[in-house]
């Protein structure tokens, strides 16, 4: 068997395509084992993005592969210190060129909770966004303000002052329904009013509603003669945006976490199979927390061209989708199998003249023929992003 494998060999040896064959199986095993080591056996990374980062005063332009805002960071060795915040946060996608990253470094920071002073750093906006990154807990009710120091050595501290004037709990029984609610009122009299709990002649009110309101404090509001239910209900979570020029458009990152809140509706009793249910009282037991969300807006760099092309910014969105999933917004990008063409993937690319004579370099050009398409052919940039959605082309 031995001298039969190596007459084979001889034999194939004196092949005239043998050298050739064995040079190129020795260079593609090399090959591997050198891409191997080089990706760690990872897929090679997709093209890298143009971002900017604004940190510590200076704003840095660097090309990127890395996937997420964290992982950038860290790979420039930006540090974040206690405090810190990054917009748009660490988690992020780099999606984009022309991606836009803020860090805002943390300030000392003086909290006084309840006569209770402690110090911190942060670099939160809103004076409840910094309550919390300390660890605190709030309540919807809790009163959270923020002034400057004026005398850093009778208080103590040298940045923003952040007070919190806790509200007290207190233990409702509206009608039957026991709540544990929360309030800044100072006698029941003013609970009544705070929370818009209209009292009935009728109605009950026990203690009366001068008595002073202490912690836990119970108050019972009943009615006599007549069958009452109530309900719980949801509040649902304000949300307030912020415009932010810093950040690249269709970025968003959260300055304030907010919440939802509760109230409790009381009907008089149903005697109609439903129908005759009258409300008699209305109380937010719990207050809604807005939710602060900024929303970048900055169109630099080639998403900027959809304004000069005459785009409607209520359409950057269907627009930066379609792009992104076509070309990545490469002007120049061209499918290998079809020929389609530009930021749009016009098929023939040459279609675009009608835009223009520098179709095939100028983005506003392509991005002006881009938006006669998706109005003429499916009516809107809103119908033809439905399109795409469902048929993955357009």
């Amino acid at each position: 068997m031995h001298r039969r494998n190596s007459k084979l060999v001889k034999r194939f040896s004196r092949h005239p395509f043998a050298v050739p064959f064995f040079t190129f199986a020795i260079l593609f095993v090399f090959g591997a084992i050198i891409y191997f080591v080089l990706t760690a056996g990872n897929p090679p990374h997709r093209n890298a993005q143009v971002v900017i980062v604004s940190h510590d005063g200076v704003e840095q332009t660097v090309p990127s592969i890395e996937p997420t805002v964290g992982s950038l960071l860290k790979k420039l060795t930006i540090e974040l210190g206690e405090g810190d915040v990054v917009e748009p946060a660490l988690t992020t996608p780099i999606n984009q060129d022309d991606f836009r990253i803020n860090v805002y470094r943390a300030v000392p920071v003086q909290i006084v909770d309840d006569g209770n002073k402690m110090y911190t750093f942060s670099a939160a906006t809103t004076p409840r966004a910094i309550a919390r990154q300390t660890g605190a807990s709030l309540y919807a009710e809790d009163i959270v303000t923020a002034d400057p120091v004026k005398n850093f050595i009778e208080q103590g501290a040298i940045g923003e002052q952040i007070t919190i004037d806790r509200s007290t709990p207190v233990n409702l029984n509206l009608y039957g329904t026991p709540e544990a609610i929360r309030t800044q009122a100072e006698t029941v009299g003013e609970l009544m009013k705070e929370k818009g709990i209209n009292i009935a002649s009728n109605d009950q009110v026990l203690p009366a509603a001068d008595t002073p309101i202490g912690p836990n404090q119970q108050i019972f509001i009943a009615r006599e003669g007549t069958k009452l239910e109530s309900i719980t209900e949801t509040i649902p979570m304000p949300v307030q945006t912020i415009v932010d020029t810093t950040l690249a458009y269709g970025t968003n990152a959260v300055r304030q976490q907010g919440s939802a809140g509760q109230r409790i509706v009381t009907y008089q009793a149903d005697t109609n199979g439903g129908k005759n249910r009258t409300v008699i009282q209305s109380i937010t037991i719990q207050e809604p927390i807005t939710q602060i969300v900024v929303q970048g807006a900055s169109l630099t760099g080639t998403k900027g061209d959809m304004a000069r092309a005459g785009i409607a910014p209520s359409d950057f969105t269907y627009v930066d989708f379609i792009v992104s999933k076509e070309s990545r917004w490469n002007t120049t990008a061209k499918n290998s199998s079809s020929g389609a063409y530009g930021l749009c993937q016009a098929l023939p690319g040459s279609k675009m003249a009608s835009a223009g004579s520098d179709w095939s370099t100028n983005p506003v050009t392509q991005l002006k023929w881009c938006d006669g398409y998706a109005k003429s052919r499916y009516g809107s940039w809103s119908a033809a992003y439905s399109f795409w959605q469902s048929r993955h082309y357009w």
